[in-house]
């Protein structure tokens, strides 16, 4: 299976970089190429690709409006966002994370990081958890909010299991490292977890991780 990318950054050059190392490896191809928000909406609603590798910051229409009107259209509900970030606004990444952006990678990173990130979020498996990265999600998204009682509220579908399933996927840990802390095998996390996504009508795990957080599930500050 070939995933299909969507790229989205105003630099050129950087564009021209990503699409050398995506189409150089077997299971990716490179199916467009954005310079704004506005312009990686279009695209992806015409390719349907399987993951947009988008900009944060960008002339016009930025990646914050892309990831929401792309996470929001029912027709592109087989693509998932993935967020180019320098980690020097930690709210930009929080919004991003809320408008159903399914992972975050660092500018910096190195090309065997960055395929790593485009494999993870395509199979919807695991949100990308750097330090950074959870330091937003504790800062923000475990801040009460309006929706915070409703969140909470939409907990009850799942069973006690799910439930700790979801509270563990949302420190970070792998389906493998929660299957060693409850003595199942990883199929059986793989399962509630869909289940839990299945519920509460969540796209990926990264929203579910979200909802772990905004629903109080998963106190601020707490360790893996």
């Amino acid at each position: 299976m070939t995933i299909r990318v969507l790229l989205a950054d105003d630099q050129a050059l950087l564009r021209g970089a990503f699409r050398m190392l995506i189409d150089a490896e077997e299971d990716m191809e490179v199916v467009g190429e954005a310079a704004d928000g506005r312009e990686a909406v279009e695209l992806a609603r015409a390719t349907k690709p399987d993951i947009v590798l988008m900009d944060i910051r960008m002339p016009g229409a930025d990646g914050l409006g892309a990831t929401a009107e792309i996470c929001g259209d029912a027709e592109l509900s087989g693509t998932r966002v993935l967020i180019l970030t320098t980690f020097e606004i930690d709210e930009y990444v929080a919004q991003a994370l809320r408008a159903g952006a399914g992972g975050f990678l660092g500018k910096g990173a190195d090309p065997t990081e960055l395929l790593a990130a485009v494999r993870t979020v395509a199979a919807g498996d695991a949100l990308l958890s750097p330090a950074a990265t959870r330091a937003v999600i504790d800062r923000f998204l475990a801040q009460p909010g309006p929706a915070a009682a409703e969140a909470s509220a939409r907990l009850a579908v799942l069973t006690a299991r799910e439930r700790e399933v979801m509270s563990m996927a949302a420190t970070g840990l792998t389906n493998e490292e929660i299957a060693e802390r409850m003595f199942v095998s990883p199929f059986t996390v793989r399962t509630h977890v869909h289940r839990a996504m299945a519920k509460l009508d969540a796209r990926d795990r990264a929203q579910l991780v979200a909802i772990a957080y905004q629903s109080g599930l998963v106190p601020p500050g707490r360790p893996a």
